[in-house]
Formats: structure tokens, sequence, C-alpha cells
């Protein structure tokens, strides 16, 4: 492994440290790394030793390239002094693809409390977003944003669309960046259909980093799960980026959005809500059920006792929720005709 410290920016003392692993020749199988970008906390007053090299370890034994950014501090941090930074490390990251042999489609940012912060502006108004944020105990909302940093932009009202998808985890009892800066933000998520993955652990302090006891206090009172999110959060990556195969990383198990309402074109992994407004795509499945007949009678009665408990208002609504991949899977249709589904659908434009 290569390890080497790239000064970004000298007057305000702003640096990229890079872990960079071998590939090829004992790693046969695999010919460039997938990377995170680590922002340590700290108040915008300092980089957090603790939330910084103890992070690079398990990603770097997942197999990813890693780096940190000791960002912009102190009176350096009046914003978009922090954002740049990261703008500047990213951009460098992926003109350095080649040579340093990594995906540069596949770079996590990874960003605790203000370096929370600054990961979660990373994904939502940067220039060169991530391609998914890990963020832990995160400053969000604009009230907690200003103690740490006058200048510091809120970060709910900038979640859009194009924001990447995030793992999210806090605890119930942080009293440093109460819990609802994290639940605040997963909202907004929700709300742009951005797909994300979220673990508030019952009680534990702020900054607790790995949560394991070479990083904590003797005798700090924290959930014994929370270690639990570095794990959790690799495994979420491999679902984002996929994991190693044989000279390629595997196809992701799922995408940028939490259903395929958002997407360029239609497919089954839309909400039958969304497809029946199309008027191509309601014609098709219209006459898709004609064609599917009378189901088996057992199931016929399970669907009206269902029916026969609900309101059609709630009944309407769980239809008008539910996937079409789900549906059909549910009416035990063959995998090979919902993949001839899915690809008339996708001849459709999302409009």
């Amino acid at each position: 492994m290569k390890t080497k410290v790239i000064m970004l920016n000298e007057e305000r003392n702003v640096s990229l440290t890079a872990y960079i692993q071998q590939v090829g020749g004992e790693f046969t199988n695999i010919p460039r790394r997938p990377a995170v970008l680590i922002l340590p906390g700290g108040g915008y007053q300092m980089c957090s030793d603790r939330e910084a090299d103890p992070i690079v370890l398990p990603y770097l034994k997942a197999g990813y390239h890693a780096f940190i950014l000791r960002y912009s501090l102190r009176e350096h941090a009046v914003w978009p002094n922090p954002l740049n930074d990261y703008d500047t490390a990213m951009a460098l990251i992926r003109r350095k693809a080649e040579e340093w042999n990594l995906y540069a489609d596949k770079i996590a940012v990874i960003g605790f409390s203000a370096g929370g912060h600054l990961a979660a502006s990373a994904a939502t108004m940067s220039e060169n977003r991530p391609n998914a944020a890990i963020l832990g105990y995160p400053v969000i909302n604009e009230e907690n944003a200003h103690i740490w940093e006058k200048t510091a932009p809120d970060i709910v009202s900038a979640v859009d669309k194009d924001t990447c998808p995030c793992f999210v985890f806090a605890t119930r009892t942080d009293t440093t960046v109460p819990v609802e800066n994290s639940l605040q933000f997963v909202t907004a998520l929700a709300a742009n259909n951005i797909s994300f993955e979220s673990h508030i652990y019952a009680y534990g302090p702020h900054g607790f980093s790995t949560a394991e006891d070479s990083v904590l206090t003797p005798g700090t009172r924290i959930c014994n799960r929370a270690p639990h999110w570095v794990a959790d959060s690799i495994e979420w990556l491999k679902d984002m980026f996929g994991t190693f195969g044989n000279g390629a990383m595997t196809e992701p198990a799922i995408g940028r959005y939490a259903n395929g309402n958002s997407a360029e074109y239609l497919s089954v992994d839309c909400t039958m809500g969304h497809l029946m407004k199309n008027e191509r795509a309601g014609t098709m499945i219209g006459a898709m059920m004609a064609q599917m007949g009378q189901k088996e009678e057992d199931k016929q009665e399970e669907q009206n006792e269902m029916a026969a408990s609900m309101s059609p208002e709630v009944m309407q609504a769980m239809m008008n929720n539910m996937l079409l991949r789900d549906m059909l899977q549910l009416t035990l249709v063959p995998e090979e005709t919902i993949a001839q589904i899915n690809a008339q659908l996708n001849a459709i434009p999302n409009v």
C-alpha cells in the first residue's frame, strides 16, 4: 500500500492523505478499487484524529482505497471554503482514477458531526457530488449548523433528486447534535425518493467514532450495537456499488432512488399509482391484467378477506404505493415474464 499527503491549500493548511492499495498480482481479480473520502468531525475547529485513521482501517480491509481530507478550520472555515476543499479533493481523486486504479463512479464520502455536515453538503450541493454518503451523527439543520460555524448552510432544504444515496447513523441521547438532525435529513431524503438506510441507536454520546474501546473514554455508556454501523455501512456500500467479482465489480443491488418513479424510463420498480398516471403504461398494465385471467381460488379468497377488512381508500392507497414488481410476484407471475414486462416499460419515458 502506498500512502501520501497532498497539500491542497497551504494557506489554509488543507491536506489530503491518500491510502492507495495494490491491484493485480496477488489481487488478480481486482484491476481497480472503489474508494472512500473521510471527513473527520471537530466543530470546524479541528479534525478529530479519532475519526480519521481508525475509520480508514476497516474500509481498507474491505478492499477500498481511502482518503482523509483535513479541510479549512477556525477562521478559515467561513463558507464556502470547506465545501471548496471537498470539491478540490474529489476532483483530484477522480482525475487520478487511472493512475490510482480506482472507480471514479464508486466513491463514497464519510463524515462525522461537522464533517457530517460537510459530507451532507457534498451530497446535496457540491460540484463534484459523491456516489454515496455515510453520515455519522451529522450536523444538518440551520440551528445546529450555526452553532459550529455561523456561515454554514442548512442542509435539509438542499436535498433534491440529485442527492446521492445516504447511510445515516446517530444515537437517541446525543445532546451535542440532537437526533432531530438525522431524522429531518432522512425525512427529506424520503420526500425526494432518495435511497437511504438509517440506524438510530438507543443511547450513546456524541462523537463515538467506531464505538470501540480503543476510541472511547473508559466507562463511556453506549449501546453495545453502536459499533455495528461500520460493518453495516460496508455491506450497504456493496448494495450501492456492487462487490468484487472476477475482474470487475458486480451489479449493484439497488440504485439511487427508493423506487423507479424518479428514473428516466419506467420499470416494474415503479409504484402502481405512478404507472397508472402514464397513459401508455396504464393501457399496457390493463391489457396485462386481462391476460392474466382468474387467480387461484384460495388466493382470491385471501384477497377478498383482506379487502373486506379495509376501507376502499386504504385499499387504493396500498395499491398506489405497491411496486408493480411486488404485485406481479405476489400473484406468482414467473420471473421471465416480469423481465419481459420490465423491458416493455423501459421503452416508455418517465414523464
